[in-house]
């Protein structure tokens, strides 16, 4: 087994500091806001619910997808489970595009059109497996429900967000007295037959589960014309760890980026010379001064091609309606595809590059790939490592050992759909599609200062 040397927090770049007690202390404020958020965040839609709340408290305002181009200020577009939004405001015309990129799609468990089902005097929902899941981690968890409801409204249609925090299923494992060779040979589960969360006592009636979501809406059940629902881990989110060194949560993959373009974009707003939450009353144009915008998508996990995916059109044709994209300059423009990157797992050590371990609270990560599954290129990570280091971020890098596949990103298909200049990266995680991730307390903070910088360049 290969092993690898990790190198002590103290050589991190100033990243820890030590009190008497010999622990290290860390900065809370970014991970316990990004805490709230995951939280806010159980499906896609509410994700960008919760960044649309943010922005609006920041003066954003959205806009509908026939609109005509509005005047430069701050402005959204929100599309299901994805968002674009921009500050024009105080940009020359042709200032060239800043973009940050993430995801607001998780792998989980997605409810089936027709669900209901069940036997022996427990009623069952069917679910599709969506995404790369740690299919053990859902086993033995209290589950919340989620998603959004297509409601009939007099002659036309609505759409509501709907939520359930109770612990209203649950998948209970087998008893290892009845699978005596889970220990030694692991555990394989069948996904259309060791899934099916329990929901409930008595006879599987069909409609019961559209029941359940319309009382969440207050609804009349035959009101509700079609749903997207998944489950959702119901353990809060929090910083754990003897010095609250680390994050634990779910949907940390790809939420932790949401949330951090989320605040960089508002950073950039205040920054055109307004306070948060309110326009300017003078803009002045700052030549040279590149537009900052935030591209939230759905779908990635599933491979991006969608109407909400980045394969699919939303990014570019929101830009060219609404924001002049054929008539900004290319030169200057950058796009950060900002996702999860795998941290070197410490009992697994042998499943990574060991000349390019990554570590937890390390800062973040340039991702690299020669196969194009990340889009970084020489130029682009030139750029971004000029940047942190003017920011006093420090940066790590990954590489996928090359005897085992690479996973990929938002990063490519964006690059194609656009034709900027796209790096990827993002902070070091562990348990990446479990239940429930893990990753440094610190690195939030870090990601933040990134961001800021690039948005401002």
């Amino acid at each position: 087994m290969a092993s690898v040397e990790f190198p002590s927090p103290g050589t991190s770049g100033g990243l820890w500091t030590h009190q008497n007690s010999g622990m290290p202390t860390v900065d809370k404020d970014r991970a316990s806001d990004l805490c709230r958020y995951v939280d806010a965040s159980p499906s896609p839609f509410h994700a960008v619910a919760e960044s649309v709340r943010r922005l609006e408290e920041a003066g954003f305002r959205g806009l509908d997808a026939d609109d005509t181009r509005p005047d430069p200020g701050r402005w959204y577009h929100r599309s299901g489970g994805a968002l674009v939004a921009w500050v024009d405001e105080g940009r020359s015309p042709d200032a060239p595009l800043r973009i940050i990129g993430a995801h607001t799609d998780s792998p989980n468990l997605r409810v089936k059109p027709l669900p209901d089902h069940g036997g022996l005097g427990l009623r069952q929902v069917g679910v599709e497996v969506y995404g790369g899941v740690l299919l053990n981690s859902w086993l033995d968890r209290d589950l919340g429900v989620s998603g959004r409801l297509v409601l009939r409204e007099g002659a036309g249609r609505s759409v509501r967000l709907v939520r359930d925090d109770r612990p209203v299923a649950r998948i209970p494992q087998l008893a290892i007295h009845l699978d005596r060779g889970v220990t030694d040979k692991g555990l394989v589960l069948n996904a259309q037959n060791h899934l099916s969360p329990v929901m409930g006592a008595g006879l599987a009636e069909p409609g019961a589960f559209v029941g359940s979501l319309a009382v969440l809406a207050d609804v009349d059940p035959s009101d509700v014309l079609a749903f997207d629902a998944m489950f959702h881990d119901l353990s809060p989110s929090i910083l754990s760890g003897p010095a609250t060194e680390f994050v634990s949560a779910p949907r940390l993959d790809d939420l932790l980026s949401c949330h951090a373009g989320t605040e960089a974009l508002i950073t950039a707003a205040g920054s055109t010379g307004g306070s948060s939450g309110s326009k300017p009353d003078v803009v002045l144009e700052r030549e040279g001064t590149g537009v900052p915008v935030l591209a939230l998508f759905d779908h990635e996990e599933v491979g991006s091609i969608s109407a909400t995916g980045a394969g699919g059109p939303l990014l570019v044709r929101t830009l060219r309606r609404f924001v002049g994209l054929d008539d900004r300059r290319i030169n200057g423009a950058l796009v950060l595809s900002v996702d999860g990157a795998h941290g070197t797992h410490p009992n697994y050590p042998d499943r990574h590059d060991g000349d390019h371990p990554v570590l937890l609270n390390g800062g973040p990560v340039l991702k690299f790939n020669a196969k194009e599954r990340y889009a970084t290129d020489a130029p682009g990570a030139a750029e971004v490592r000029d940047l942190a280091e003017r920011a006093g971020v420090p940066l790590q890098s990954f590489v996928s050992r090359s005897d085992m596949p690479c996973g990929s990103t938002i990063g490519p298909s964006t690059a194609a759909e656009t034709g900027l200049r796209t790096v990827d990266l993002g902070v070091a995680q562990l348990a990446m599609h479990s239940a429930r991730e893990f990753c440094g307390s610190e690195d939030p903070a870090l990601l933040g200062r990134l961001l800021d910088a690039v948005l401002a360049g």
